[in-house]
């Protein structure tokens, strides 16, 4: 397994990463369809951002992307294919989009996770600074926002 830089040309099987792994949580199928958005990888949004893959094989078994915005570095999307996950992907992942982050002279690495990430981002050394509340249809959710310490 290797990680590369993520081209534009990547969007559509990035797209169906993100949908598969948010799936695998078992979560409603409307709900799915009313995060299509943020689950979408545009072509624009990966040449603009730092945008990397795991690949094996010439497969992408998983990638993250970080966005710099007013109040520093976000890591907005870190998902790996369900087939892949359990063999550590995601651990080599962050490492990498942390060392990305010390490298573009960051101070933190801002994430805001799904509830069933937080265990592991806080495994990576990641801590919880406080909630975002979103809502999905008529059910209200915390979405925890960590904080990891460059």
């Amino acid at each position: 397994m290797h990680i590369v830089r993520a081209k534009p040309e990547d969007a559509a099987v990035l797209t169906e990463i993100a949908f598969a792994a948010k799936s695998h949580w078992g979560y409603p199928q409307e709900w799915i369809e009313s995060w299509r958005d943020v689950l979408t990888m545009r072509p624009e949004f990966l040449k603009a951002n730092e945008a990397w893959c795991a690949l094996e094989d010439n497969q992408v078994l998983g990638f993250y992307v970080l966005t710099t915005e007013s109040d520093g570095l976000h890591l907005d999307h870190l998902w790996i294919r369900p087939s892949a996950m359990g063999r550590g992907i995601g651990r080599d992942l962050f490492e990498h989009a942390v060392r990305q982050g010390k490298e573009l002279r960051h101070i933190a690495l801002r994430i805001e996770v799904d509830p069933n990430a937080e265990g592991f981002y806080q495994r990576m050394g990641a801590r919880r600074v406080g909630t975002n509340t979103a809502s999905v249809g008529e059910t209200r959710r915390e979405l925890p926002l960590l904080i990891y310490d460059l």
